[in-house]
């Protein structure tokens, strides 16, 4: 009704205007509080819908000339605002500025805006106009976006530019913080994926089919991600956030490597035995939770089997960490596992050989032994790496060659060797105190788990 309304009164097309209008002042409204920029709330507002403009008088004269003409228009105004007064706040903004610092008190009360200030220190150096040229730019295409029934898309996008334009310093802090092998890591994981995977044949290949080169790289990627996320997570927020986060990204990069690190702190330091308990019991957890994400991205079918008994084994083990974490001492000192970069090459074709023999061998095994030799096959995999048989048996239940129960048992059998390998560690590397605390929590997770597979 309320189209048919605006229709009548031949302004239709005044809903896109307003969108327009909305997204530039929202992206205005970062600009103004940059002291530095040439073009605050006023400027975006009129160059976004000076967009949506130029794509209504484009679409009535059907050229896009017209359209091309704003965009050049807007850049090189701006351009020329900053060619004009490099150095100072004149151009485009002079008169907004004037009329802003009009309006404001020249003393602001103690203690308001400080954040305001804040960012603008921080922000004023001298900025050589580049990042506000590119945001007008896109303003005016958002502006167009709006009349091609892209408005949706371009309010999101509207809202992710200005969180981009807004935490400038916070961006330029993680940048400095990353080191040159955190680099390299993201380049390593660039080429495993951007430029490996899509060469790689998407064809079965092998005994059973169960082969696929383009699927198995895949898988590497996926783990690499993950293990990646947590890597670079866990060097960036370092022991600020305390043994339950330190846990938390230890395993997902490797729950493994945190177990023994932890074990051999405890070794020359008692002191840290609740710390250490904490973190190695809040690592084995992870495991269970990136199976779970794992499952959802790979064979969504089969979660319904898996759901109970990894989510059983989380349940169980975080009543015991938030138990561990109450008697830990607070003052006991945090290490960050020192792991290896899980994109580097070699450690990805290292994981792509696993999980591919570990695929080929429980095919064969399903095939002459039944459930039994899949199930050895899932113990025997599970004392090292709990995801390759996870990924193998999802990709086996996806052709068709198990069935959910086998799938779920093979997962669960190779979470339980997992523990068991972890906690032997534990006894040899760290003693017997720490294997102490460390077999509650672990023993709560099996449990868990035993639980959630006979419930099946």
């Amino acid at each position: 009704m309320e189209a048919g309304l605006l229709q009548g009164n031949n302004i239709e097309a005044l809903p896109q205007f307003l969108t327009s209008l909305a997204i530039g002042l929202l992206i205005g409204l970062e600009r103004e509080r940059n002291p530095s920029a040439k073009a605050g709330l006023r400027t975006f507002a009129l160059v976004a819908v000076f967009g949506t403009l130029a794509a209504l008088l484009s679409t009535k004269l059907g050229s896009p000339w017209m359209l091309i003409a704003g965009l050049l228009v807007t850049a090189g105004m701006i351009i020329a605002a900053y060619l004009s007064n490099p150095g100072g706040h004149g151009g485009i903004m002079d008169e907004e500025r004037r009329h802003a610092l009009s309006l404001s008190p020249a003393s602001p009360p103690e203690g308001e805006n400080d954040d305001v200030s804040l960012r603008d220190a921080r922000a004023a150096e001298n900025d050589p106009g580049t990042t506000t040229v590119a945001a007008l730019v896109l303003c005016y295409g958002l502006g167009a976006m709006v009349w091609y029934d892209l408005a949706k898309l371009a309010v999101m996008l509207a809202i992710g530019i200005t969180a981009l334009l807004y935490f400038k310093p916070e961006l330029r802090g993680l940048s400095q913080k990353l080191t040159r092998r955190d680099l390299v890591a993201v380049l390593q994981f660039s080429v495993l994926t951007f430029i490996v995977l899509p060469i790689l044949p998407d064809q079965d290949y092998g005994p059973y089919n169960a082969f696929n080169p383009h699927q198995a790289w895949l898988m590497v990627v996926l783990i690499s991600g993950i293990s990646l996320a947590g890597y670079a997570a866990l060097h960036l927020a370092g022991t600020r956030y305390g043994a339950p986060l330190l846990g938390f990204l230890g395993g997902l990069v490797s729950s493994t490597a945190t177990t023994m690190i932890y074990a051999k702190h405890v070794k020359g330091n008692q002191a840290m035995q609740n710390l250490a308990a904490s973190v190695i019991v809040i690592a084995g957890m992870v495991v269970l939770l990136r199976l779970l994400v794992v499952s959802a991205a790979v064979a969504y079918g089969a979660l319904p089997g898996l759901l109970p008994v990894l989510a059983g084994g989380l349940l169980s083990g975080l009543l015991i960490a938030l138990y561990n974490w109450r008697k830990m001492d607070k003052a006991a000192e945090l290490y960050i596992p020192e792991t290896t970069n899980p994109a580097e090459l070699h450690t990805a074709i290292g994981f792509g050989v696993l999980y591919v023999a570990v695929l080929l061998g429980a095919a064969w095994m399903a095939d002459i032994a039944g459930s039994r030799g899949l199930y050895a096959v899932a113990l025997a995999s599970g004392l090292t790496d709990v995801d390759a048989i996870t990924l193998s048996s999802l990709r086996l239940f996806n052709l068709g060659q198990l069935n959910e129960q086998q799938t779920v048992t093979a997962i669960a059998l190779a979470v339980l060797a997992n523990l068991a390998f972890k906690f032997g560690m534990v006894i040899f590397i760290g003693g017997r105190a720490l294997a102490g605390r460390v077999a509650i929590g672990f023993g709560a997770i099996a449990c868990g788990v035993l639980l959630g597979l006979f419930a099946l």
